[in-house]
């Protein structure tokens, strides 16, 4: 199978190739480091209260104890500084050793540590928090590196018709993630409350901790992320180096196109002069800092970093107002009036239903439309309803506040969810593994994370200090005053309204395969360096 004008034959076979079972097997291992990632990152949000009580609880006081701030923020936020870490360094990697090398790495980090963030040993809570927050850089580390590599390898298993969908659904497993999050939680905790009947805090305060047992809850929910994890290591294993990174990045025709007969079943000839002609060329000559790369993409790299900070710094904070939210409608009942299991049980609940019933529907709309509308229209419209809900949500803040109207308080908050998954949430994701050539893909993808990452460690700190109340008696145990949640919602839509605008510098990928996309594969002369930056016209 010869390919058509300057296009590779494995190259144009993976292009055209019909959907076939190895495109599932490559979104079921690509998307299982997925669902490990989210389940990680968002499973320590439903034990932190947990933590609060069972290592900074004084039994004189009228409530139990919670993380104080600095804890707080270390724990939830380790996390992220190492996955921004990882993002970098790992998409670095990846395009020096290959992506499937350093996809075993990244899984073994994410399992190893995931063990170790649930052993976390020391005598006193300060111990216990450092060795935790130790293990969770790491994790997150780990948890960095998937990001690259699953939508690099995916982006290029893929053929060009579907492309958009399979990788928005490598990245839709983070819906599952986060809902097995719940899901864990919930089971472990009602096994342990049928276990151990204990009175609520303000019944008995002494009593409402059963120790160590309790202690086991919340280990038992961080270690059962290895278990995926662990799981799909022997199928990445397996998994042939991508056919693209072979020829284009290692110049091993040969290999490329005995990888994917195998892959595809056809006969692929590997055309040894083709691949020494294009590996000649200028094209596949800049690096990163060149003013070649500038000229092609230099745009591209800041529409697809700008995006992607700004929406991180939305849907993370979000993420943060969640039990302020439940509390506030009554899902979750004041900590006093509960035990330190049932609390438990109580939010993990409440995060399941918001995952089933607003974060997975969006993330598989994503799926279902990204290949019709495009990616630029999805992206465009998500950022446009989230600045329209935020802004919803914020000027008549006060009315949502009262009981007869916290049920509408739900279902705008839920769409603002919505519209960020089926929306820029996973397009973000999406197009850095498109428009960027082979030997940088994975460097460009892991930059673009990284930037969402910076946002995303803003959106929770920025906004956990943020939104206190601006009256010092109603702030939080240990925060200053900040602006308000009022206030805070005001300024995460503006933020969303910057998305819109930034967007209009990412191209659109529908369609296109990765070489048109990035002109690698073009003769070189000024056609081709045109035809590479026509791609950035704003689609009309």
């Amino acid at each position: 199978m010869a390919g058509a004008g300057g296009q590779l034959g494995v190259l144009n076979a993976l292009d055209v190739a019909k959907t076939q079972w190895y495109h599932f097997t490559a979104i079921v291992i690509a998307g299982m480091g997925f669902f490990t990632d989210a389940y990680d990152l968002f499973c320590i949000s439903l034990v932190t209260k947990l933590l609060g009580r069972i290592y900074y609880t004084d039994y004189n006081k009228p409530k139990p104890g919670v993380l104080p701030p600095n804890v707080q923020a270390a724990v939830t936020g380790v996390a992220l500084c190492g996955t921004l870490a990882g993002q970098l360094f790992f998409g670095w990697l990846g395009d020096k050793l290959g992506r499937k090398k350093v996809y075993g790495i990244t899984l073994m980090l994410m399992v190893v540590c995931s063990i170790a963030s649930g052993l976390s040993f020391g005598s006193s809570a300060k111990g216990v928090m450092a060795t935790l927050c130790f293990f969770r850089f790491w994790l997150g580390f780990g948890i960095g590196g998937d990001y690259p590599l699953s939508a690099t390898i995916m982006s290029e298993y893929a053929n060009k018709k579907t492309r958009g969908a399979f990788i928005a659904a490598v990245f839709a497993m983070q819906g599952f993630g986060i809902m097995a999050g719940g899901i864990v939680a919930l089971i472990v905790s009602s096994s342990f409350d049928h276990k151990y009947k204990v009175p609520t805090y303000q019944e008995d305060a002494k009593a409402s901790m059963v120790l160590p047992a309790f202690d086991y809850v919340w280990r038992i929910i961080l270690m059962f992320g290895a278990i995926p994890a662990a799981l799909t290591y022997y199928w990445r294993m397996k998994m042939p180096e991508t056919a693209r990174y072979t020829a284009l990045v290692a110049k091993n025709a040969k290999q490329a196109a005995s990888d994917m007969s195998k892959v595809l079943q056809v006969e692929i000839e590997a055309e040894e002069d083709k691949v020494q002609h294009l590996i000649e060329s200028q094209n596949q000559t800049f690096g990163l800092f060149s003013k070649e790369f500038a000229k092609r993409h230099g745009l591209h790299l800041v529409g697809t970093t700008t995006t992607w900070f700004l929406l991180d710094i939305a849907f993370y904070s979000q993420n943060l107002f969640q039990k302020d939210i439940f509390t506030a409608i009554g899902w979750i009942p004041p900590a006093k009036e509960m035990n330190a299991i049932h609390e438990v049980y109580r939010i993990a609940r409440a995060q399941t239903l918001i995952a089933l019933c607003s974060t997975v529907p969006g993330y598989w709309f994503t799926v279902a439309f990204i290949d019709y509308m495009g990616r630029f229209a999805i992206q465009l419209m998500g950022f446009f309803f989230m600045t329209v809900f935020m802004f919803a949500l914020a000027i008549p803040y006060h009315h949502w506040t009262l009981k007869e109207n916290r049920i509408g308080f739900v279902v705008m908050y839920s769409l603002t969810f919505f519209f960020a998954n089926f929306g820029p949430n996973a397009t973000t994701f999406v197009v850095p593994a498109e428009i960027f050539p082979a030997r940088l893909r994975s460097t460009c993808h892991g930059i673009s994370a990284a930037a969402g990452k910076a946002g995303a460690i803003v959106g929770a700190f920025g906004f956990l200090y943020a939104a206190q109340s601006t009256d010092p008696a109603k702030t939080d145990a240990g925060y200053p005053t900040g602006i308000g949640v009022k206030n805070s919602l005001i300024m995460l839509g503006v933020i969303n309204f910057f998305g819109i605008i930034f967007t209009l510098l990412v191209p659109e990928s529908k369609g296109k395969s990765l070489e048109e996309l990035s002109g690698e594969t073009e003769e070189d002369g000024v056609e081709a360096i045109e035809a590479a930056g026509s791609s950035r016209t704003v689609p009309v």
